[in-house]
């Protein structure tokens, strides 16, 4: 079979004023890259890391796209291919939001899951028919097919911050059987979990030479044997992991810390005895808590967001997540304010999780903004965020170290982040760390939601 050259890109996006740059590998483009045949030569792209060479050689160009963010830069890159006489591909979550506009921007899009799907758009691109548009929402394939990203495709010292290698990304079922007001993943993925077989899992994540990842499941939680199982067969690869919600029991609290929890992303909703008690109880198993905090829905009034932001004072959070909610497609949260009028701006660069792109009920967009840019003073005030996070990695680091799989950085990265020159003249104390990068990155497929 001819070999096909396809160059793979990730498109940057414009990170929060006063956001340190930490910039993860991402996930999407390596799992879609694992479901093309062999005879297409991929050449991976990620923008937020390294310069696109559009005069490269190649046959075929796919956009890889997760954030709202990335969609308008997205579609600026495939119009310079276009220049060169490119065809665009365009696939991802970003993608499936937004289709409506891509289809005007790409020659064709995919919607959906790609494995065993993958080959026949590029066979119709090679027989000259390719279609404008591949829809395989809601017709999911068998979730056994998934199988390891391409992860070599990964130029792993630009995703490395002064020797410090970032955590990889990995998914261990898809779907949601929840289907939270703010949140597209029921539209995404299906209002199914769908968990991957463990065994898949465990050699899978076996395979993963990183040792810390992040289990980007939008809830472990969801069915409580399955997650026991997962947790005693990936124990004894001793990775150490950070994910979102886990069942609120101790046998499984305990289970997770054995097998290499090492902090959770917890919704922070209320202020409710609750809260506080799931906090202190994943500390008692020795997890730490990063709180979510979202603002701007419709049931919280200007009171209600400063008691919050109090209240966050009364629970030992490790770190804490700000976000404003934002509206995105295929969300009831976008249906229900579009409906009422309430959406003033539909510029995708603003769907940040950090700006107000809405009328809130209770409060002015200003006010809003007001108290988002508030809590995060507020919470960091007497301890800055990169301190906070200096801690939650030294714990990981001792639990490594007690156990033998403690990797000290590399030296020869020490002057380095993300592939560029370390500027020790400067020190950026306004830091809004690596942990601001894992919720923006799954902005749009948490049941808990942010942004």
């Amino acid at each position: 079979m001819e070999t096909i050259k396809l160059k793979l890109i990730y498109p940057k996006w414009n990170k929060l004023p006063g956001q340190t740059t930490f910039n993860l590998p991402p996930h999407g483009p390596v799992a879609f890259a694992a479901t093309l045949p062999e005879y297409v030569d991929i050449s991976f792209t990620d923008e937020n890391v390294e310069p696109i060479d559009f005069d490269e050689e190649c046959d075929l160009v796919a956009l890889s796209m997760m954030l709202t963010t990335q969609v308008k830069r997205g579609w600026a890159i495939a119009e310079e291919y276009h220049k060169r006489g490119k065809t665009v591909l365009a696939g991802g979550i970003s993608t499936m939001l937004h289709a409506e506009e891509m289809v005007n921007h790409v020659d064709s899009v995919f919607l959906g899951e790609s494995e065993g799907r993958s080959e026949q758009v590029i066979q119709d691109w090679k027989n000259g028919c390719l279609k404008k548009i591949y829809n395989y929402i809601g017709n999911m394939p068998d979730i056994a097919t998934v199988g390891p990203c391409r992860r070599d495709l990964y130029k792993r010292e630009l995703y490395n911050h002064k020797g410090v290698q970032m955590v990889d990304l990995f998914n261990a079922s898809r779907g949601c059987r929840f289907s939270c007001y703010p949140c597209a993943v029921s539209y995404l993925g299906g209002r199914k979990f769908r968990p991957r077989p463990v065994d898949k899992v465990v050699e899978d994540m076996a395979g993963i030479e990183n040792n810390r990842l992040f289990i980007v499941d939008n809830s472990l939680a969801q069915d409580k044997q399955w997650e026991m199982d997962l947790f005693r067969a990936i124990a004894p690869l001793k990775k150490k992991w950070i994910s979102h919600t886990i069942e609120d029991d101790p046998e499984v609290l305990d289970l997770a810390a054995k097998a290499g929890a090492w902090y959770v992303y917890q919704a922070v909703y209320d202020t409710s005895d609750y809260i506080k008690e799931r906090v202190k109880r994943y500390h008692d198993y020795g997890i730490g808590v990063e709180g979510t905090i979202l603002f701007g829905l419709d049931n919280q009034t200007e009171d209600d967001i400063k008691r919050l932001i109090d209240f966050l004072g009364e629970i030992d959070l490790d770190l804490a997540e700000f976000t404003i909610f934002a509206p995105f497609p295929h969300t009831k949260g976008h249906d229900d304010l579009l409906r009422q009028g309430r959406i003033f701006d539909f510029d995708w660069d603003h769907y940040n999780a950090g700006q107000v792109v809405f009328q809130p009920k209770h409060m002015s967009p200003e006010k809003l903004q007001d108290l988002y840019d508030y809590a995060w003073k507020s919470f960091y005030a007497s301890e800055t965020q990169e301190s906070k996070m200096f801690r939650l990695f030294c714990n990981v680091a001792l639990r490594e170290m007690e156990d033998g799989t403690y990797r000290p950085r590399d030296r020869r990265l020490a002057n380095k982040s993300f592939g560029r020159d370390v500027d020790r003249s400067k020190r950026n104390v306004n830091v809004r760390t690596e942990s601001q990068q894992l919720v923006l990155q799954n902005a749009e497929m948490q049941s808990i939601q942010r942004s």
